[in-house]
C-alpha cells in the first residue's frame, strides 16, 4: 500500500533511473532550464537544491567531491561553485521552480519547465589570455 510514502519514483530499472536523474540534473545545471514531465521534475528538483546547499555550506574541496559524485560533467560542477553559489548566497533554499507549459503531444503527459529562480546576477569574467612575447630579432 502507498500510505504516507513521500518518495517520487520513476518507472525505470534502478540503474537506468539513477543515470537518468544524474543526466537530467547535469543538463539543468549546464543550461539553467529543461523541459520535462512533471513527475521527472519532482524527482530532480530536490537533488539540485541539495547539491547547491552542499556547495554553499561545505568547504570547497569537500563540496567539489560531493558534486562530482553526482554530476556527469566537470563543467557542471565548476558552474555550481563559480556561479550558483554566488547567485544564491542570500537564498537559504528553494533554488528551482516548475512552470507548467501544457501537455505533451502524443500521450498527454503534463510538461513543465524546470528552471532556477532569479538570484543575484553574477557575471563571470573570462580570464585574459597570456600574451607570449616573441624574442626580439636583432
Amino acid at each position: 500500500m502507498r500510505h504516507r510514502l513521500s518518495r517520487h519514483r520513476l518507472a525505470l530499472k534502478p540503474a537506468h533511473a539513477r543515470m537518468f536523474k544524474r543526466n537530467l540534473l547535469t543538463s539543468l545545471l549546464l543550461y539553467e532550464s529543461v523541459r520535462t514531465t512533471k513527475k521527472r521534475a519532482q524527482v530532480v528538483a530536490p537533488m539540485v537544491d541539495h547539491l547547491i546547499a552542499v556547495a554553499k555550506s561545505s568547504a570547497p574541496y569537500n563540496a567539489i567531491r560531493a558534486i562530482n559524485r553526482v554530476v556527469t560533467d566537470k563543467n557542471a560542477s565548476r558552474k555550481i561553485m563559480e556561479v550558483y553559489v554566488k547567485r544564491f548566497a542570500s537564498v537559504p533554499s528553494g533554488f528551482t521552480r516548475m512552470v507548467p507549459v501544457g501537455a505533451r503531444i502524443g500521450d498527454g503527459a503534463p510538461l513543465v519547465d524546470l528552471m532556477f529562480v532569479e538570484g543575484i546576477a553574477v557575471t563571470v569574467e573570462p580570464k585574459a589570455a597570456k600574451v607570449k612575447k616573441s624574442p626580439s630579432k636583432k
